[in-house]
């Protein structure tokens, strides 16, 4: 891990800033979800991708009434109907 250098204090309801300029770095646009995993001592945040609901599958999903789906296993679902 690279340190930014930037310090930030949690404050009485337990929240903490991001700086825009490491959220324009990171790509992370208002209303962003963010994902928060712990490794040993460590709290990490990260940009939340969605996985799909069938398979996990992060690469190539899309939004479908509400749910996220692959390309694969939309294909799949498409030859099972026809």
């Amino acid at each position: 891990m690279k340190s930014t250098g930037v310090v930030r204090k949690i404050d009485e309801l337990g929240r903490i800033v991001i700086p825009v300029e490491l959220r324009r770095t990171m790509g992370i646009d208002d209303r962003d979800a963010l994902e928060i995993l712990t490794d040993g001592e460590k709290i990490v945040l990260q940009k939340y991708l969605p996985g799909c609901i069938f398979c996990g599958n992060i690469d190539g999903v899309q939004n479908y009434k509400g749910k996220f789906i692959c390309e694969s296993c939309f294909a799949d679902m498409q030859q099972k109907v026809t």
